[in-house]
């Protein structure tokens, strides 16, 4: 596949580079092109050089075409190179951009190529619930 790691922060919506417990992922979610005038690139609006990061939408930088967050994210797809914290197998993979909520926590979600294992891509500091065992 390939994958081309991006060379600015520009050309991304989301980054992670982390360890998981004895594997490493690195995953990104590209910009993609304005649905209305294919010129620009949807971005979060910014006033006077600052990004609102909290913002609610995504904005075009040449027509001002305005999309909620929610929605836009929906249609990004997710670029992950990682080592598998099970068998150890370097691989990468895509996947659709989606947080879901899967032991606690909302995370990204793929499959080991080798071993179909799920691993997660959580927020830096959510750690996943482990499931009590029963005696």
């Amino acid at each position: 596949m390939a994958l081309k790691i991006p060379d600015s922060m520009d050309e991304v919506v989301y980054w992670t580079n982390r360890n998981i417990d004895s594997g490493k992922v690195i995953a990104w979610a590209r910009r993609t092109a304005c649905p209305a005038c294919k010129k620009g690139m949807m971005a979060k609006p910014s006033e006077k050089g600052k990004i609102k990061i909290r913002a609610s939408y995504y904005i075009c930088t040449e027509c001002s075409h305005k999309i909620d967050k929610a929605e836009y994210e929906d249609t990004l797809t997710a670029e992950i190179i990682y080592t598998c914290p099970h068998c150890g197998f370097s691989g990468e993979t895509s996947v659709p951009y989606k947080k879901k909520k899967t032991q606690g926590v909302e995370a990204v979600i793929f499959s080991c190529d080798k071993c179909k294992e799920k691993v997660l891509i959580t927020k830096k500091m959510a750690e996943p619930k482990k499931k009590k065992e029963k005696v």
